[in-house]
């Protein structure tokens, strides 16, 4: 199947098979090894599997190109002498009409980016006496139910799970190739992803929950004519071999309106026929996946599941604070030789849970790896702010286009590498032109409320959708001038040297439940985590190797993103490089400030 028809996007699928050595340099494919002999790839070797059972739920996410799926493997299995039953369980679907009454009051009406998150589950989309009747047919040698919710059939078969990355989704939506659960046909991708966030996911995530512990085998299907597939205890071993010890997840990248050239200059097997990438998904979870390796073959799985399957030793302590939702996020900004961002704020904690359903906000930092020596960071607002005449102003330059002079109403600060701006809820904020920003930030990722985008249009030629109303709801007009960069700006302190360098505290602010650490160093640290999981980023230097207790090794270059989960107890950081490593550590804070934020947990 041609990638053109499938799926927009330029950027390559993650291959099957990993033939080179571990680039010297970021790496866009790192991989996890699980042992020999674990992986296989191809429809054949699904058929082979298939054949040593007489009924399969072949169930999955959304997303998977399903009959392009089921025609390849009934093909396989012909090969092998096996003519199967197959039934489609969207038979047993409720009607599109029906399923949009179940789903209207999460979608948020006009609002064109946000609703709130879906309370019901999967079976809620399907007719129970429709999905009693889609039975087995005894008389052929091997029936499979397929589709998103097959094992609501309840067979007594063994489940085999199809599963696609998000990226993929998303690039597949773009592409018309696929359309939201239940629905007849795909529509504008804005529009799908709306849907995917707040119902879809929520209720296919709650579903692979439930089926984790029971799978059979575990199906990516991301490349439609190259399966990847294992043996479903094998997965969840490696899931569990993941949180006892580290984990990258694979990143990927998105060009915007205001985006730059650092992360193509310096990560050059990206596509370079793009104008420029604003964002990489560092360790945005909801949206990445983790990648293992067996001998050369590569499979890879959506995050969710090792936080299924492992949450507790991943977050530790705050387990049953967080439960499957990983609390820290990092992702890249880059506007090197691109412009500012969107003016914005972030929803206060109250307004985020009443309005979009989400459990905490999103409160966040700049870490600025890399800039120019103009660039600034826009935070705060100027002392003399009135924000009757802001909101005007505003107003008028969105309905008439005229330009706002941002300057006279919002403080900016001269940025620097290493320096550490802080954006809780409500504080206005956005990056200047020629920074590169390393986001830290909690996981909410999407609630961004834009007061003013320069009369820009996104890339696909459509005006930006503006959020002023929103952003006036939450905005904090007492972080102001002197008061503003007091309470905004982390003064970094020393708090531990050793021999070969120091542990800097960059503290961030009291409604930050995370909280951020610089090790700079030249040969070697030792950490305990203390039941705490550690995000780490190489800020500066060629590289590092992490050597778990647990017996893992594993090099990451400068500015990759990795993860030692609590589980893992200590670890040592080696400087692979000449000069002096500085690795930024997030982490949570201790438990009765996290809970004084966010309030206890159910």
């Amino acid at each position: 199947m041609s990638t053109e028809h499938f799926r927009k996007t330029t950027q390559a699928l993650v291959p099957t098979q990993l033939h080179t050595p571990r680039m010297e340099h970021y790496d866009l494919y790192p991989a996890f090894p699980i042992g020999a002999r674990k992986i296989e790839i191809g429809y054949d070797a699904l058929a082979r599997t298939f054949a040593r059972t007489r009924r399969v739920m072949l169930d999955g996410y959304g997303g998977v190109l399903w009959e392009n799926f089921r025609a390849q493997l009934d093909a396989a299995l012909q090969r092998i002498g096996i003519r199967a039953a197959w039934h489609n369980v969207d038979a047993a679907l409720y009607p599109p009409e029906k399923i949009e009454q179940l789903i209207a009051p999460f979608l948020g009406g006009d609002d064109p980016l946000f609703g709130t998150r879906f309370t019901g589950q999967l079976r809620d989309f399907f007719d129970p006496e429709a999905l009693a009747r889609l039975q087995p047919d005894e008389t052929r040698q091997l029936n499979i139910v397929y589709g998103c919710g097959a094992a609501l059939t309840n067979w007594d078969a063994p489940i085999f799970y199809v599963d696609v990355p998000k990226n993929e989704i998303q690039f597949r939506a773009r592409a018309g190739s696929i359309c939201n659960l239940g629905a007849r046909s795909s529509t504008d991708a804005k529009a799908m992803y709306k849907r995917f966030y707040f119902v879809d996911w929520i209720a296919l995530n709650q579903h692979k929950a439930e089926l984790l512990p029971r799978l059979a085998r575990i199906i990516d299907a991301q490349r439609p004519d190259e399966p990847a597939s294992m043996d479903g205890d094998d997965l969840r071993a490696a899931l569990g071999a993941l949180s006892q010890n580290y984990f990258r997840v694979r990143p990927w990248f998105e060009p915007g309106p205001w985006g730059g050239q650092w992360l193509k200059n310096q990560i050059p097997e990206l596509p370079q026929d793009v104008p420029n990438y604003a964002w990489s998904f560092e360790l945005i979870v909801p949206e990445n996946g983790l990648v293992f390796q067996s001998e050369e073959n590569l499979l890879e799985v959506s995050f969710d599941f090792l936080m299924f399957h492992a949450h507790r030793a991943v977050l530790g302590d705050y387990a049953d604070i967080f439960r499957y939702e990983f609390p820290i996020r990092f992702d890249y900004l880059d506007t090197f030789d691109g412009g500012n961002l969107s003016l914005q704020c972030h929803p206060r904690l109250e307004y985020i849970r009443q309005q979009f359903g989400e459990r905490f906000t999103q409160v966040e930092t700049y870490y600025i790896l890399d800039c120019k020596p103009d660039a600034r960071v826009y935070l705060g607002f100027q002392e003399n702010i009135q924000p009757d005449a802001f909101r005007a102003a505003l107003e008028q330059s969105a309905q008439t286009g005229a330009a706002v002079d941002i300057e006279k109403f919002v403080n900016t600060e001269h940025s620097h590498k290493h320096d550490l701006f802080l954006i809780p809820n409500g504080t206005i904020h956005c990056s200047g032109a020629n920074n590169l920003v390393l986001e830290i930030s909690a996981m909410p990722y999407i609630f961004t409320f834009k007061m003013y985008d320069y009369m820009r249009l996104d890339l696909d030629g459509k005006p930006r959708a503006l959020n002023i109303a929103r952003a006036f709801e939450n905005l904090d007009f007492t972080r102001r001038g002197a008061r503003g960069q007091a309470e905004l700006i982390a003064q970094p302190r020393v708090i531990e040297t050793f021999s070969n360098g120091q542990l800097v505290h960059l503290p961030t602010h009291a409604q930050h439940f995370y909280d951020v650490h610089r090790f700079e160093f030249r040969d070697a640290v030792e950490v305990e985590t203390n039941g705490v999981c550690h995000v780490l980023n190489v800020v500066e230097g060629d590289a590092v190797i992490l050597e778990t207790r647990n017996g893992q090794r594993q090099q990451f270059n400068y500015a990759e993103t990795f993860v030692v989960p609590a589980a893992a107890e200590a670890y040592r950081l080696i400087n692979a490089g000449n000069g002096e490593a500085k690795v930024i550590k997030a982490f949570l804070k201790p438990k009765s400030v996290v809970e004084a934020i966010l309030g206890k947990s159910d």
